[in-house]
């Protein structure tokens, strides 16, 4: 490994800096905030940034179909409990079949999670996140959000989405099987990512991070990923909301953990749900992509995007899939 290996229990605490970036206060947080917010520029506000997808924007991203190898990037159902899975998935047979029963015998099952955390492949609708009491929007998490689900920012208001995703294969970048616990990524390092890979994030793209989180995991075994885990520093923000960018997603959360922002636990969740509506993708399964855009030789290509359609969720397991 390079220099970015680090061990994950040593790294500083929130907001000390170091390895996960430079300490950011909360008041130049907000101010961030403030500069990235997106509040009232779309009609359909209730989708934020996905409005920015328009019908010429799904034709381009259908062009870059070629081989038309389809690479699914949702992680297995996972009903393991660990040091990242503290509410395991639910699996079991609520019926068996009849054997005297008339032809066919049936069988059938029942599923269910917990899906918010570290082990579920899923998106973020709207909803899921509001900052000083605030959605996206500016209206009040207390009123719209309560035991009934959502009444704003609803995955069903979401729906599904088609454009073009964009890879940002970090380790492949940097030379490494991936990135360690607790590394930053930077504004610079998405640059820097964008040129040794030969693509540029453009305006309705979706932008997948990768960082090896789940190689490391099948190679190392699992650890605590809401402790330490690698991802973007808020400073690379600015860079992707200048982009245009319609979601955000990651093999992790997409937020580095510890989080540099004083009293913020997911800073990149904040700016990217509640100031710009941007959906996020957490807990990708990325390697499949990762040896699918290497062999290819290029990082963009049609992604597709299909949330359950749950009225007032505030998000849904979904199973994103590229075509290549």
């Amino acid at each position: 490994m390079s220099s970015d290996s680090a061990d994950a229990s040593a790294l500083p605490p929130d907001g000390a800096g170091g390895l996960n970036g430079p300490a950011v206060p909360r008041e130049e947080f907000d101010a961030l905030f403030e500069a990235v917010r997106t509040w009232g520029r779309w009609g359909l506000a209730e989708r934020g940034a996905w409005n920015r997808v328009t019908g010429e924007h799904v034709r381009r991203a259908v062009a870059l179909v070629e081989s038309g190898s389809v690479v699914p990037m949702a992680r297995p159902w996972d009903t393991v409990p660990g040091p990242d899975n503290g509410k395991p998935a639910l699996h079991y047979m609520s019926d068996l079949g009849d054997v005297e029963a008339p032809e066919p015998s049936t069988h059938k099952d029942f599923i269910g999670a917990d899906y918010h955390g570290k082990a579920v492949s899923h998106l973020d609708a709207l909803s899921h996140v509001a900052y000083r009491g605030r959605l996206y929007g500016g209206g009040g998490a207390r009123e719209l959000v309560g035991a009934g689900g959502a009444r704003f920012g609803g995955v069903s208001a979401l729906g599904p989405l088609v454009t073009r995703g964009v890879l940002l294969d970090l380790p492949a970048v940097f030379g490494t099987a991936w990135l360690e616990p607790g590394r930053a990524v930077r504004a610079a390092d998405v640059v820097a990512a964008e040129a040794a890979l030969g693509v540029e994030i453009g305006e309705g793209d979706a932008v997948l991070l990768r960082v090896g989180r789940f190689r490391r995991r099948r190679e190392l075994g699992a650890w605590d990923a809401d402790a330490a885990c690698a991802g973007l520093h808020v400073d690379a923000v600015p860079l992707l909301a200048e982009r245009g960018i319609a979601l955000l997603g990651s093999d992790g959360d997409n937020d580095v953990r510890p989080s540099p922002v004083e009293g913020v636990h997911s800073p990149v969740h904040v700016l990217a749900v509640a100031a710009m509506g941007v959906p996020l993708l957490d807990n990708l399964d990325l390697e499949a992509l990762s040896a699918a855009c290497a062999g290819a030789g290029r990082y963009a290509f049609l992604l597709l995007v299909a949330p359950l359609n749950i009225p007032g969720g505030t998000g849904s397991p979904v199973t994103p899939v590229a075509v290549l």
